[in-house]
């Protein structure tokens, strides 16, 4: 056998030669009888052998290959009997997925044909092996924790996409997602299951009975007295919902769970599991032998402190082993079984990875002697094994078993020649090894040991007005305050005993992100960067595919090592050169964004499509970052572009226009649960229902060569000798910072695409096991107040109230256990902090690449979306336990998020619809908040008045709603009644969330306020414009109200029950909710720049006021019109028309009357009087219902004149400013109508335009 690994050839000559005494210490072989004592010892004999060494024949090298095969064939078991066919048992061997004519629906298969994803509504399909007799079991690996059917099923069982394994007569199934049993009825058994977990199905078909068990504990018998009997034999089956994925271990693997008397349906290697047990102790009698030469005896010594010297006895003897041992490496079964655990036992002395270098020797060893196919193979087994078993390991409270697969998979990228072959064909492309950095949360508390971590729970009990928790209670008592820091310090445990697997990550990345490792070809870390861009590559060109996707919940835990990883190789960098940028200032140049050396898919720009923008922005690159575009590209671009919209096109026809049959290629992310590629797409229809994407296009031409991203290599990312990089077109606004590692911008640069795919999404779903312990501790608090009210005689009532209570505890004692998992894992303060560098790396990178004018164009819309997105999850998901305020530099971050915010939301060079909606949404959200809009007012001065001037751009031909929203928050406080956090009428319910923007409490910007007043006072056009516009929009929205309104009356007053559309009740509140914000802009700019409408001596001052007159009055006639439409609908009390009522419009417009009726000087309220009598829809019973009284000839309305000498200057200026020109006719035909809405009867104290209620 020849060593590719080694160079040296170990031929039968070599050990000829190795056996000659003539010459022992020239080339350092041991003479005849040491050699035959030495081999004796290493291949010791299972027969009786004679005791004296002087007795037996001597051993060497020559007779070594005979006698190794002697030893291997005792006690190996017949040929005739090892092809017997098991007894109960039919089919072939292998036993894998019967994927020619066993399926129903659509199905992805993996290579292998153990794993299955389902992809169609409800897939089945069954093994290609059947049992009939005996006791037998399989297991399953839970990838997902949904909808599935597990168990058996006979060959007469006929599934379709509604009816599964375990909905025929003669098929049994296990659902531990809604934890029952299946055998055409169901009923309730066992637990739920989680991804990770192993399901093992076993089957006694020689009592008729079939159990399940979950992680090795048995779930008890599930059915008895099965079918059976001739021609009945029972199938592996199982049936699953989409999305939903599964791999299954007939006995390919060892199982994991193992049970007593019941055999696995395919027959473990026995024999090749016998020869691979006896090489291995051979292997371990080399290691741990050492050989004297100059006393002529054998030492025994510890094989931890073996090395591989180059003695070429103990190489010869090892080539001999490794000439059995080699082959049976390539069998996952017995690397499994044999290598993995004997790995594993190197390393269960604990202390460091570092502390135990017998696995590099040994390494070293297979790389030396072993084919290269062999150790590739072997080593890509191993690495499936590993991952395996750290995936589907049970949580038990040390997380022993995750560190120990972790410091094996530790110890093995130590070896930098497997490392490489892993990170070049293994660790992204066969592999889901992303799995490694995922630390997954246990549902079931008590089998996790959380019970014992954390032996006492707590939960707030404090809540504010909101129903928020208070973060630290006053009142909170002694034994409450016992049982939190009991809590807090178990949380504490548990969050040590996570860090020690996270650190153990970290290594392994520390570990890929070497560039230092070039004796044997390209550094770990350029490897890796190529990996890791085709692994964003493919889940951000598969959005449309969700089964293509990484699970998300893997992303968050990747996403936080690899930052943690990248920032200690960045200050390690730094520290070598201090001149460079530190992690803590990191940013992406915006170079990046142009030159072509960073593939960016198919990622939408700010400024639109890639290849529109060098096509437009050709002659900006040129002279701004010295790169041509060769014009010969931008024709193949475009071309390209048409090709996408041909095959878009072709996506959208029928499915049966697709192409039929074929084997179909994708993402590795398709494997299920650890198995890469596969190759086959099952469907009952045999139609493709996935289009090939094209592949990817050339990064364009600069006038340094550019690469495809496999082709690139260290010159072309780090640069040398004049050549940038990654930093080539560096633009004169670009400060020229030197940067320690420049491959370290690209993984930056992947880690904020991450956030953006999934994991901002997933923060969001883990804030739910936090709202369910806020619900169940408020029920819980709920509960026990009312058994203290309870009277003494109403024991059923108070027996009720108990058994209520206790379940709220026990439910609140399990859910707080697992909160402590989720906030140590995903919401601790260190992944805060590393979700506020993310956000500071986006702010930098957006101000970098506004500095470049025309080339901020290039920059990928996912900067902009995750700067928003991380500023949401620091404030939002992790608090209360994190504050934001207590993050280092906060307040400026802020102020800087809102200066891009401001300035971005109407810059022109962003074309893209949804980031400039996404843009709006987050300005608004922004200004609802104190700390927020204190930011925005500490931007520059001209800054903040560019923003205020883009807000009142006209309203037409652009989204407006949300502008006006902004300018509605900026005036909430201020408004005539418009102090209120919730409406008066909506006050003893409770709000679905509080913690929404339209719920917080006012918080006007008087300065911002002064900034509008300004520009409006100032620019006459820009005023009547916006002024328009806003009218507009008003008759609009009040106009679609009404309409609705009375459909909705229509509807309520038919004889036969009808059910109005809740869309339509949606759209008929938002209609509401947009005329009233509409009417407080118009209260604010009337408030601010009264001279707008009453300074005749503007242009369109008098058009404007006539016109909001005529609004008004329409508003005040519809709402308090004679039969009432409005008022009959608001008692309806529809769902979904909550915020429909009077008070909101009422005060709305009273506000805008006061001010130019009753606060102007006597010209403008002259005017405005004028005008608003001469409207020809005024009419006065509306001003009296306004004020919630009647009118007669004598005088003024009753309740003016109750008003108390305070207030009345007010409200009797607004009645005196219109009553006394009133007809008294008019008033008269008005005394006698019933008024339905007073602002008295509101609790309204009226004292002046800006006094309000809460």
């Amino acid at each position: 056998m020849s060593s590719k690994g080694g160079g040296t050839a170990l031929t039968r000559r070599s050990y000829r030669l190795a056996s000659d005494t003539d010459k022992p210490k020239a080339t350092g072989i041991v003479n005849e009888k040491l050699l035959s004592d030495y081999l004796y010892h290493v291949f010791p004999s299972t027969k009786q052998e004679p005791a004296l060494a002087s007795l037996r024949k001597p051993l060497g090298f020559q007779d070594l290959g005979a006698h190794l095969e002697r030893l291997l064939s005792e006690g190996e078991p017949a040929e005739d009997i090892r092809d017997q066919a098991v007894e109960g048992r039919l089919g072939p061997q292998p036993v894998v997925l019967d994927h020619t004519s066993g399926f129903e629906g659509l199905l992805f298969v993996d290579d292998d044909l153990l794993g299955v994803i389902g992809h169609s509504n409800f897939s089945s399909i069954r093994a290609t092996t059947c049992v009939y007799k005996g006791k037998w079991a399989y297991e399953v690996l839970i990838s997902s924790q949904g909808l599935m059917q597990i168990g058996w099923c006979t060959l007469n069982c006929r599934f379709n996409q509604e009816e599964g394994v375990g909905d025929t007569p003669d098929s049994y199934a296990y659902d531990g997602n809604r934890v029952r049993k299946w055998n055409v009825t169901t009923t309730n058994y066992g637990k739920s299951w989680a991804a990770g977990d192993i399901v093992s199905c076993l089957i006694d078909l020689d009592e008729g009975t079939i159990t399940f068990c979950l992680n090795g504990q048995s779930l008890g018998t599930a059915f008895t007295n099965i079918k059976m009997g001739p021609g009945v034999a029972y199938f592996p089956a199982i049936s699953l919902s989409f999305k939903e994925s599964v791999a299954f271990n007939f006995g390919s693997r060892p199982l994991r769970y193992p049970v007593d008397g019941y055999m696995p349906l395919q027959n473990p290697p026995t024999a090749d599991l016998m020869k691979a047990q006896k090489l291995l102790g051979y292997m371990k009698n080399v290691l741990s032998t050492a050989i004297d030469t100059q006393d002529e005896r054998l030492v025994e010594k510890d094989s931890a402190a073996w090395r591989l010297h180059g003695e070429p006895t103990v190489l010869i003897t090892l080539a001999h082993i490794f000439n059995h041992f080699a082959p049976l490496m390539c069998k996952v079964y017995l690397v499994e079984d044999v290598l993995m655990n004997f790995l594993l036992g190197i390393l269960e002395g604990g202390g460091s990875v570092g502390e135990h270098p017998l696995i590099q020797q040994l390494l070293d060893l297979f790389w030396l002697l072993m084919e290269d196919y062999e150790v590739n193979e072997c080593l890509k087994q191993l690495m499936m094994s590993l991952l395996r078993a750290y995936r589907f390991s049970p949580i038990i409270p040390d997380l022993g078993f995750q560190i120990h697969y972790l410091r094996l998979t530790t110890a093995i990228l130590h070896h930098e020649k497997s490392r490489k072959y892993l990170l070049n064909n293994v660790l992204f492309d066969v592999l889901r090894s992303v799995v490694f950095f995922y630390i997954k949360t246990p549902l079931r508390v008590k089998e996790a040991g959380l019970e014992e971590l954390i032996p006492t729970t707590w939960w707030p009990t404090h809540f504010d007005k909101e129903g928020k928790d208070e973060r630290e209670p006053k009142d909170e008592s002694a034994d409450e305050r016992l049982r939190r820091r009991a809590y807090e310090r178990g949380c504490q445990r548990l969050k040590k005993r996570i860090e020690v697997v996270e650190e153990l990550q970290v290594q392994i990345l520390k570990l890929l992100l070497n560039n230092k490792d070039k004796t044997t070809g390209e550094a770990s870390r350029y490897i890796f960067l190529n990996k890791f861009r085709k692994f964003l590559q493919e889940n951000a060109s598969n959005r449309g595919h969700p089964t293509a996707l990484c699970p998300p919940e893997y992303m968050v835990c990747f996403l936080h090592r690899l930052i943690t990883a990248v920032r200690a190789s960045w200050d390690d960098g730094s520290r070598k050169s201090p001149s460079s940028v530190s992690s803590e200032e990191a940013y992406v140049p915006p170079q990046l964004f142009y030159n072509g050396k960073v593939d960016y898919f198919d990622l939408q720009r700010l400024g639109g499509l890639l290849s529109h923008l060098k096509k437009t922005l050709k002659d900006d690159l040129a002279s701004k970052a010295n790169i041509i575009i060769d014009p010969a590209e931008i024709q193949s671009a475009s071309m390209d572009d048409l090709d996408e919209d041909e095959e878009s096109g072709a996506a959208q026809r029928p499915f049966g226009a697709a192409a039929m049959g074929g084997a179909l290629a994708r993402p590795s992310w398709l494997s299920s649960p650890t198995l890469g590629r596969a190759n086959r797409f099952l469907s009952t229809a045999a139609v493709s229902l996935m289009t090939p994407r094209r592949p990817p296009t050339q990064p364009e031409k600069v006038k340094v060569r550019t690469l495809a991203v496999e082709h690139r290599t260290e010159d072309d990312i780090e640069g040398s000798h004049g050549n940038d990089g990654l930093l080539l077109g560096r633009p004169p606004e670009e400060p020229e910072q030197p940067m320690a590692d420049k491959s370290l911008l690209e993984i930056v640069d992947g880690i904020v695409m991450m956030y953006n795919l999934s994991v901002h999404q997933q923060l969001g779903k883990m804030v739910v096991v936090a709202d369910d312990v806020h619900e169940y501790a408020v029920a819980l608090k709920d509960t026990e107040e009312k058994i203290a009210r309870c009277p003494a005689r109403r024991a059923d009532i108070l027996d009720e109230l108990q058994k209520s209570q206790k379940v709220f505890a026990e439910k609140l004692n399990h859910l707080s256990r697992r909160l402590a998992w989720i906030n140590a894992t995903i919401y601790s303060k260190e992944k805060m902090l590393d979700v506020y560098w993310l956000l500071c790396v986006c702010i930098r990178t957006i101000e970098h690449a506004d500095s470049t004018g025309s080339l901020f164009a290039f920059a990928p819309e996912f900067y902009l979306n995750v700067a928003m997105n991380a500023y949401s999850a620091l404030k939002n998901y992790f608090s209360p336990a994190n504050s934001m305020e207590e993050l280092p530099g906060y307040e400026e971050t802020l102020t800087q998020l809102a200066a891009i915010l401001a300035k971005h939301f109407a810059d022109p060079r962003i074309v893209g619809t949804d980031i400039k909606d996404s843009l709006m949404q987050a300005l608004a959200s922004y200004v609802c908040y104190p700390q927020s809009l204190r930011a925005v007012e500490r931007i520059p001065e001209e800054q903040r008045v560019a923003m205020m001037r883009n807000l009142l751009a006209p309203y037409e031909q652009r989204p407006w709603a949300q502008t006006n929203w902004i300018l509605v928050r900026l005036w909430r406080g201020c408004g005539f009644g418009y102090r209120y956090t919730r409406l008066p009428h909506l006050l003893k319910t409770k709000p679905e969330d509080a913690n929404l923007p339209s719920l917080q409490k006012p918080c006007p910007s008087l300065l911002l306020q002064r900034h509008m007043a300004e520009l409006l006072s100032v620019d006459k056009d820009m005023a009547a414009s916006f002024l328009n516009s806003v009218l507009n929009q008003l008759n609009w929205a009040f106009s679609e109200f009404i309409g609705m309104i009375q459909e909705i009356q229509q509807a309520a007053e038919r004889p036969e029950r009808n059910f109005v559309d809740t869309r339509q009740l949606k759209v008929c509140a938002t209609c509401f909710d947009l005329s009233v914000s509409l009417l407080r802009v118009l209260e604010m700019t009337v408030t601010l720049v009264p001279e707008i409408f009453l300074d005749w001596t503007r242009p369109s001052a008098e058009l404007l006021l006539r016109r909001l007159a005529q609004l008004l009055n329409q508003v005040l006639n519809r709402v308090t019109a004679e039969k009432n439409l409005f008022d009959r609908v608001v008692n309806l009390r529809l769902p979904g028309l909550e915020s429909v009522d009077h008070y909101p419009i009422l005060v709305a417009v009273t506000g805008i009357l006061v001010r130019i009726l009753v606060d102007g000087d006597r010209q403008g309220i002259s005017r405005a009087s004028s005008v608003l009598l001469s409207d020809p829809c005024f009419q006065l019973h509306s001003i009296q219902h306004l004020l919630g009284e009647g009118a007669d000839s004598s005088g003024p309305p009753a309740a003016v004149a109750a008003i108390p000498a305070a207030p009345r200057p007010v409200v009797g200026s607004l009645v005196s400013a219109v009553a006394p020109v009133i007809p008294a006719a008019a008033a008269n035909t008005a005394a006698s109508e019933r008024k339905h809405f007073s602002l008295h009867a509101c609790g309204l104290r009226v004292i002046g335009w800006k006094e309000t209620c809460r």
